[in-house]
């Protein structure tokens, strides 16, 4: 079966920056017609809220849509472990739905990527916080990590600047937790998010749907398992190789990037 790349698809946390065209709103910002004011407050507390977080892990599930040349949409996953300790750890891990695993681990001093199929890995010396290990990772390396804006210290101070449109849906729940459901829309994609209500403002629901893309593809991610004190000791985010691995270079779209085994039809 051939695959058709959904390129945009992997960027999905970036969609938030992404808003330009209108939605309908019950009480709008004077400055900005666009953007409802209590849909504009939960993304500000949510934003806060994890910005403010020392540290934390998550689960999320995500599903996304791949497009075949006929027209079909076939849908892939992966189920990624996030942990967080301010300012200079974080590990990530990936499990794809085919039982492929890889992932990326920062000690405040290196960069390490791993994919146990192909059993390679690459490290690279990155000294510094979480978010210079992000940009490096992202504009250096050229590689993707979904949710990297997410994980950067000033995802608050930022966000307000880059919605350019929002608005409040309804109260809803997800997995049982009480949520205000917010509609973002540009001009690119439509952005659904579920924020928990309460003293911890957490995502636990995303839906984009990228309406320029044939087929007008989907990306989901349920947010689980969060924990705001994790046991997360240095010895977590130090990264061993596995039995046998080979040690290979950063290259740019290499075959360890979230979604590459999706685009070669692995």
């Amino acid at each position: 079966m051939r695959h058709v790349r959904l390129g945009v698809v992997v960027a999905w946390a970036l969609t938030l920056l992404l808003l330009s065209a209108p939605v309908q709103a019950q009480q709008t910002s004077a400055a900005n017609p666009e953007i409802e004011e209590q849909a504009m407050a939960v993304l500000k507390r949510m934003a806060e809220f994890l910005t403010q977080a020392q540290r934390f892990s998550v689960t999320v599930d995500t599903g996304f849509d791949v497009v075949q040349d006929s027209g079909q949409k076939i849908e892939f996953g992966e189920t990624r472990q996030m942990v967080l300790r301010r300012p200079d750890r974080l590990r990530i891990d990936v499990t794809k739905r085919n039982g492929a695993k890889n992932g990326m681990l920062f000690d405040g001093k290196d960069i390490a990527v791993f994919n146990t199929k192909e059993n390679v890995y690459a490290t690279v010396a990155s000294p510094g916080t979480v978010d210079d290990a992000i940009a490096y990772f992202l504009t250096d390396l050229d590689m993707r990590l979904p949710l990297a804006d997410w994980l950067d210290s000033q995802f608050a101070k930022t966000l307000p600047e880059r919605v350019r449109a929002a608005a409040y849906v309804e109260p809803s729940q997800i997995a049982g937790v009480p949520c205000d459901h917010l509609a973002l829309r540009g001009d690119e994609a439509d952005l659904q998010l579920w924020v928990a209500q309460g003293a911890q403002p957490l995502p636990r629901r995303l839906v984009i749907t990228y309406k320029r893309e044939e087929g007008r593809p989907q990306f989901w991610a349920q947010f689980g398992e969060w924990n705001l004190a994790p046991e997360v000791p240095d010895a977590l985010f130090v990264f061993t190789p596995p039995a046998g691995a080979v040690k290979i270079a950063f290259a740019p779209q290499q075959s360890m990037q979230p979604g590459a085994a999706q685009e070669k039809g692995r």
